[in-house]
Parts: C-alpha cells; structure tokens; sequence
C-alpha cells in the first residue's frame, strides 16, 4: 500500500502546478460550463484514474529504470521516437506557462509588469538548474501537499459567503472563456495534455515496483485524488463566480477577498508552485537533450528559458486557453496508444 501512496502522490504533484492552483486551468476547461462542469469533472475523474492505472501497470510489468522504454512499448518501433518527441514539447509548453503564471501572478498581486515577474522567474529556473536542481525538487514536492492545505481552507470560504444564485452564478460562468464548445471534449483534453507531461513519471514510478496490482492501485488513486480535487475547486469557483470572472489567478482573487494577508500568502503559494513545476519540468526537457555534468547541459538550460521567457509574453490566460489546447490535442495520440497497449496486453493474458 505505501508504494500505490506514492505513486499516487507523484502523479498528484506533478499535475497540480501553477493553472491548476491559482484556479485558471479549471476556470477554463470545467468552471465556464457552469452547472454542467460537475459532468466534466467527473468525465475528467475517471479518464485520470483509467490512464493512471495503464501507465503505471506499463511500467511495472516492463520493470523499466526509463520512460523512454515504456514509451516505445507504447508507440512501438515507429511511433514510439514521435511520442518521445511530443512529450518533450508538452513540457516545454508547460514550462512557458509556469513563466506566464509568475508574470501574473506579480501583477495581480504587486502590480509590477508582466515581463518582469516572468523574468525573474526565469532567471531563477536557469540558477536552480545550474546548480542542484535535485534536491530543490524534493524538497518543494515534499512541501506541495501543505500548501494545498492552505490552498483549499482559502477556497471553502467562498462557499459560505455565496452572495448570487445559482442561476445568476451560471449565466456568469457561461460567459467565460472556454477551451472548447462542451464540457465532455473540454475534460478530454484537460486530461490529454496532462497525461502527456505524466507519462514519463508514472512509467518510471510503476517500474520501481514488481507487484503489478500496486502500481495499477497507485495510478487509480492518483487519478480520482485528481479528479476529487478538480471538483472541489470547480465548485469554489463557481460559488464565487462574481468575483473571479476575468481575472489571470481566480483562487488569488478569492485569498484577497478574505484579507490582503491571505492574498499575499497565496501569492507566495503560487509563486512556489509556479517554480517548483517550471524547474521540474525543464530539467526533465534539459536531461533529455543534454547530460547534466556536461558544459552542453548549461547551455541547453539558458536556452530554453529564455526561450521560454519570450513565449511567455503572449499571457498566461491566453497560453492556458491556446496552448494547453494544442498540447491536449497531441496528447490524445498517446491516450490512443495507450488504449490499445492495454488492450494487446489484456489479450495476450487471456489467451496464455
């Protein structure tokens, strides 16, 4: 049981980065669909939990030390470097809007310049990872489930101080931006570009166990705490919807109704989160493109956040309702082959 609690809690902070934590990425993909968003977050839980399972039980039965070994039993011989390849461009995306979300999250709060704040961000990505990205890793994972503690003792207060009906509240969330036209598609795809970035993960994780049951309850659990949390913050926003409507970081304009204290403790929640996911992400990208004891390694860092930083002025809502769209889309490329590897493996267990 230890080992599926922490497969678990690996998925778990991986996926909760900076969107899903200042409450854009639900606004967008689940909340803007008003009442029916619960359908979506539902749809969305059991995808997770399905997809989790797979991959896990994927790298438990392959005992694989690298994602890349699960990947290429996935994709196969053919598909299996595209995919490889279509990660590596999820995490970069990522990585851009982890920038974006520091940028407003400093101008929300601060009132300092976009740009500045997604600099600032950028520059201490490029000093984590050049010096020991590691540890600074787990420490910030070990500190995540604390921090959505707090997170979520914010977002309760709106519940009670509900001041429109849910009538009135719906048509407010009707007229949100949306990443699609319905709300099953919307969770499809909210799912689609998060697996792509947890593939890698949950391989590797479920190759560190040979007990196949253990890896597949670990990527279940993950995956329904995912979608438990989803419904938690869709029902917040919802309830304050009000007060959240337009703005870049919704759950930071919840903590500032409270009391300014709470506002900037949740900025530096975010602000956390943002550079937690940002580092872990782009040292998955740099490791892939160059080793970490060679001279290269620091170049590739340097590059691709500055890279990163010059993407990120587009804007954060923007990236998230754009970019994370694309990134969903190519992902459901991989939940297809994902599909059809369990499947084949279902089938050569029947029939031996």
């Amino acid at each position: 049981m230890k080992k599926s609690i922490q497969i678990a809690g690996a998925f778990v902070s991986l996926v909760v980065g900076a969107g899903f934590a200042s409450g854009q990425e639900i606004m967008q993909y689940f909340t803007s669909f008003g009442v029916l968003s619960i359908f979506g977050c539902v749809a969305a839980t059991i995808i997770f939990a399905f997809l989790g399972m797979s991959l896990a039980q994927i790298g438990s039965d392959l005992q694989t030390s690298s994602h890349k070994e699960g990947i290429h039993y996935i994709g196969g011989r053919f598909l299996g470097p595209v995919l490889d390849q279509l990660i590596s461009f999820v995490l970069f995306g990522i990585g851009i809007v982890m920038l974006a979300g520091a940028g407003s999250t400093f101008n929300q709060m601060y009132n300092l310049e976009q740009s500045f704040g997604s600099m600032l961000m950028a520059l201490a990505v490029i000093f984590t990872l050049l010096l020991n990205a590691d540890s600074i890793i787990k420490m910030m994972a070990a500190l995540m489930p604390y921090l959505l503690g707090i997170i979520f003792i914010l977002l309760i207060y709106s519940l009670f101080t509900m001041d429109y009906s849910i009538n009135e509240l719906n048509g407010i969330a009707k007229n949100q931006p949306s990443a699609t036209s319905h709300w099953l598609p919307s969770a499809i795809l909210y799912v689609s570009y998060n697996i792509a970035a947890g593939a890698a993960m949950l391989i590797v994780m479920g190759g560190t166990t040979k007990d196949r049951k253990a890896a597949a309850r670990g990527g279940a659990l993950g995956g329904m705490i995912l979608g438990l949390l989803i419904l938690l913050i869709n029902i917040a926003l919802f309830a304050k919807m009000d007060v959240v409507a337009g703005v870049d970081m919704p759950t930071l304009e919840l903590a500032k109704q409270i009391h300014p204290a709470a506002g900037i403790i949740m900025s530096f929640i975010l602000l956390a989160m943002i550079y937690s996911t940002a580092v872990g992400t782009l040292y998955i990208l740099a490791v892939r493109i160059a080793k970490p004891d060679r001279f290269t390694f620091k170049i590739v860092v340097m590059l691709l956040c500055l890279a990163g930083f010059a993407v990120s002025l587009i804007g954060f809502t923007t990236l998230i309702g754009k970019l994370y769209v694309i990134m969903g889309y190519l992902g459901m490329g991989l939940i297809v082959m994902i599909l059809f590897s369990s499947a084949y493996k279902t089938g050569r267990q029947r029939h031996s």
